[in-house]
């Protein structure tokens, strides 16, 4: 006991010396590192939805008919995080272990026993590099679209809330994801990256395929999906591109109907220290408008009282494609941004579905602004207004009664990194 309490007085007197707002470190005697860091974060808002609204489509994210009024106290679009890191140098190779646990501060809506607050287990890698680059093995955040994510205002903040009905709400905000960029996910992954420090980046990855509308028939992946993502950075200008590719089958053995996702990505951000404006968008077909592959193909569906079955291959992928613009202002003394967004995402009927007169285009369409206020270096407080919308086409027209969904909601909260 007594070796036991001399440890923790050294531990806790190495604390009160290292801890900064970058995180704890601590250098091991063998040359590796460990380090402690994250944030916690909470907003409380009010969000409503109108009483009208009917518009159900596939790719829809705002719910129907005014199922939301209600105020909420949640984690925002960013997860809370508490990471550990462990980083060491073999040689003339680094090595590194990392993990993220992201657990939330709410339960699902309407959950009377909050015994079950969810804790995500986002993070597991490993990584292997040197002056040739960097192999990471595990899981962490996809290639394709992160780019977009990480450049979101609403990524310090709420964004879209995600709610319609009781029983949603458990995990994260929805932010901007299906309003203009597909959430790149975290999977499991194998991915290489050319050595930072440059300002070009290339990375390639192999990646555990997901099904492409779990409804449909295409849900057996015998081959990983493949995303690219090349980045350039330099004097305040950053560019990227990006790919991704995947093949799924209607069946896991034998020669069967198949279909290709595939999407491209791309975005340019101009940052000042007074202000920044950045552009994305996307581009595929089979890979849906929030989640990768959620209502990229048609299901099995009734139209005119005949059932469509989907099993065409390429001419069930829907095409999806979206945008978001952004542009931040930062007064001179560098402690409050003011930001101003607005994107849409937009899901089209895929081949099959035209020729069974069954054709649509759904739209997902997010307008937020934000208030930023950097209170000391940890800590950051922020103000957010966000008002969103889901509305279709039907047959290349808005037939009667067909009335665009919205909702809004604002929100305050408070960020604490270290």
């Amino acid at each position: 006991m007594r070796h036991v309490a001399v440890v923790c007085l050294g531990l806790a007197l190495w604390a009160v010396r290292t801890v900064q707002a970058q995180g704890l470190t601590m250098q091991m005697s063998n040359g590796w590192s460990f380090t402690f860091s994250g944030n916690v974060n909470a907003f409380i808002y009010y969000e409503k939805s109108n009483s009208d609204g009917n518009t159900t489509a596939p790719g829809g994210v705002t719910p129907p008919l005014g199922v939301v009024n209600a105020t909420r106290i949640t984690t925002g679009l960013l997860p809370a995080f508490a990471v550990f890191d462990a980083k060491g140098k073999e040689g003339n190779t680094d090595l590194g272990v990392h993990f993220g646990f992201a657990p939330e501060v709410q339960c699902a809506t309407g959950v009377n026993d909050c015994f079950g607050a969810q804790i995500d287990m986002r993070q597991v890698y490993l990584t292997v590099g040197g002056a040739w680059g960097q192999v990471l093995v595990g899981r962490e955040l996809g290639l394709f679209s992160r780019q977009s994510i990480l450049t979101d205002q609403t990524l310090f903040g709420v964004g879209a809330t995600g709610n319609g009905t009781p029983g949603d709400g458990a995990g994260t905000t929805l932010g901007r994801i299906g309003f203009g960029y597909i959430y790149p996910n975290f999977r499991a992954q194998i991915t290489y990256s050319t050595a930072a420090g440059r300002p070009y980046q290339l990375s390639v990855g192999l990646f555990e395929a997901a099904a492409v509308n779990p409804r449909g028939p295409y849900s057996n992946t015998r081959l990983p999906r493949l995303e690219a993502e090349l980045t350039y950075n330099r004097g305040g200008v950053k560019g990227w591109v990006g790919g991704t590719l995947q093949n799924t089958k209607t069946a896991p053995t034998g020669s069967t109907d198949g279909l290709t996702a595939w999407g491209l990505s791309g975005g340019a951000r101009y940052e000042r220290s007074a202000f920044s404006l950045t552009g994305s968008g996307y581009y595929g077909k089979g890979i849906g408008t929030t989640f990768f592959g959620n209502e990229g193909s048609c299901s099995i569906t009734t139209t005119g009282g005949q059932e469509l079955i989907c099993a065409g291959g390429g001419d069930d992928a829907r095409k999806s494609y979206g945008f978001i613009a952004q542009a931040t202002v930062t007064p001179s003394q560098g402690k409050l941004t003011v930001a101003g967004s607005y994107g849409s995402s937009y899901l089209k009927a895929s081949n099959t579905e035209k020729a069974s007169s069954a054709e649509f285009r759904t739209e997902n369409t997010l307008v937020s602004t934000g208030l930023y206020y950097q209170a000391t270096k940890s800590l950051k407080l922020v103000g957010e207004f966000d008002y969103w919308w889901t509305k279709a086409k039907i047959n290349g027209a808005t037939p009667p009664g067909l009335v665009k969904n919205t909702q809004w909601a604002p929100a305050v909260g408070a960020m604490l990194f270290f």
